[in-house]
C-alpha cells in the first residue's frame, strides 16, 4: 500500500473510527482500524461486532493494499502532527511507515486477514431523512434506556413511524421518553431497536454530517450512509413494551411553571438530597402553592417554593431528582407543564405548546 491524502480527512476519520474499535480477547484485530487503498481512496475502517464504521477518503493511490494498524497509535500520531496539511501511507514488511513534511513514523500492523467484514444491508428498506433529524430524535430519548442488557428490549431506542413521521422512545420501565420528529414524506417502519450502547458513537457520527442521510433497514441491522461515510448497527429481534398503555389520558392536577424556575429549584434540593436521590413535591392548588423539598438525616433539608399555575387536585410525591433532571435536554420550550394522576401514578412533563416530546417518570415510595 502506498498513497498520499489531507490529513486533517484522515485524522477526523481514524479519531471516529478509534471510537468503536473493541477489546476482544479471542480477537485482538478489533482494537486496530482497517486501511484500504484502492481506485483512489483510502478506505478507513472499525468496528466492534455490534457496530461498524467506513469512512472513504479521497487519496492519490500509487499502489493498493490492506493494512490493519492500533486505532489509538495511529489517531494519537495524526492528532498530534501539527502544521501539516498531507501525510503519505506506506505499508512494508509488517510495518506502516507514516511520513509528512517534518516528520516520520512507523508503526506495527497486525494481520488484516482476520479483521471482519463490516455487514452491508443491500435489500432492506430505505429511508431517506435529514441528518439533524434523526439526530434529535436521538438525543432526545436515549437516556432513558436501560444500561444493563438483562432486558435487551429496554437497553435499545425504539423506533417506528407513524401518519406524521418517525416516533422515537425509550425507556427503563422508571421513566420513558417519546420524541416525535415531522417528515414530509416517511416510509412505513412496523418498529425497530438500536442497542443502547451504539448510540454515543451514532450520535457523534451523525454531529459529523450535515445533509440528507440514506437510512437502510433489514431484520438484523441498521445502516446509515453519507457522502463518505457508512456506518452499520446490530438491531434487537425483540418486542417493545406497548407503552402507550401506561400513558394517562386524564390528570388530576396540573403544575405550569417556567423550565429554569424549576431547574433552579432542583438544583437548590439536591445539595439536602439523600442517597436515593429523593425529592418531595407538594402541591396546593388552593393556596397556589407549589413547594420541593429535601431531607438527608446527616446534612439537613430545604425547602424551595416556586412559582407556578396550579390547577386540580392537592397531591404530596415524591421522585427520583435524576429522572427529572435528565429530561431538560429535551425540553425546548421555556415553560413546562407537571401533569399528575394521583399517588403511585407517574407524572408526565411536556413543553408548552410543543407536543412532540413527552416523558413519564414514575414515583418513589416513601
Amino acid at each position: 500500500m502506498k498513497l498520499e491524502c489531507l490529513k486533517e480527512r484522515v485524522r477526523d476519520a481514524v479519531a471516529q473510527a478509534e471510537k468503536i474499535t473493541g477489546k476482544h480477547l479471542t480477537l485482538p484485530v478489533l482494537k486496530c482500524v482497517l486501511l484500504e487503498a484502492k481506485n483512489n481512496t483510502l478506505i478507513v475502517r472499525a468496528t466492534n461486532l455490534d457496530l461498524g464504521v467506513e469512512f472513504f477518503i479521497p487519496a492519490k493511490v500509487e499502489k493498493v493494499g490492506v493494512n490493519a494498524v492500533s486505532g489509538v497509535v495511529l489517531y494519537n500520531f495524526l492528532q498530534n502532527l501539527q502544521n501539516e496539511k498531507t501525510v503519505s501511507f506506506e505499508s512494508k514488511e509488517g510495518i506502516l511507515l507514516l511520513e509528512a513534511r517534518h516528520n516520520v513514523a512507523s508503526i506495527k500492523t497486525a494481520p488484516h486477514e482476520d479483521f471482519p467484514t463490516i455487514p452491508k444491508v443491500e435489500t432492506g428498506k430505505l429511508i431517506k431523512m435529514h441528518s439533524n433529524d434523526l439526530l434529535q430524535g436521538l438525543k432526545a430519548v436515549w437516556y432513558s434506556s436501560a444500561t444493563t442488557s438483562m432486558k435487551p428490549e429496554l437497553s435499545s431506542i425504539y423506533i417506528y413511524s407513524d401518519d406524521v413521521g418517525f416516533v422515537f422512545v425509550a425507556t427503563d420501565s422508571f421513566r420513558l421518553a417519546e420524541k416525535r420528529i415531522k417528515q414530509k414524506k416517511s416510509m412505513e417502519v412496523s418498529g425497530i431497536l438500536i442497542p443502547h450502547k451504539n448510540i454515543p458513537e451514532i450520535m457523534k457520527i451523525l454531529e459529523s454530517i450535515n445533509g440528507d442521510v440514506d437510512v437502510s433497514l433489514d431484520r438484523t441491522q441498521i445502516a446509515i450512509i453519507h457522502e463518505g461515510v457508512y456506518l452499520t448497527s446490530r438491531v434487537i429481534d425483540g418486542a417493545f413494551p406497548d407503552y402507550k398503555q401506561i400513558i394517562p389520558k386524564d390528570f388530576k392536577t396540573e403544575v405550569v411553571l417556567l423550565k429554569q424556575d424549576l431547574i433552579n429549584a432542583l438544583k437548590l434540593t439536591n445539595v439536602f438530597s439523600d442517597n436515593f436521590n429523593q425529592v418531595h413535591f407538594k402541591i396546593n392548588p388552593t393556596l397556589k402553592l407549589f413547594e420541593i423539598s429535601t431531607k438527608n438525616m446527616d446534612i439537613g433539608e430545604n425547602r424551595n417554593f416556586v412559582e407556578a399555575a396550579i390547577s386540580g387536585e392537592p397531591l404530596e410525591i415524591n421522585f427520583n431528582y435524576k429522572y427529572i433532571v435528565d429530561c431538560f435536554q429535551s425540553l425546548t420550550t421555556d415553560s413546562l407543564s407537571l401533569k399528575f394522576n394521583g399517588l403511585a401514578r407517574p407524572m408526565v412533563i411536556e413543553g408548552i405548546g410543543d407536543k412532540t416530546f413527552l416523558y413519564l417518570v414514575m414515583p418513589m415510595n416513601k
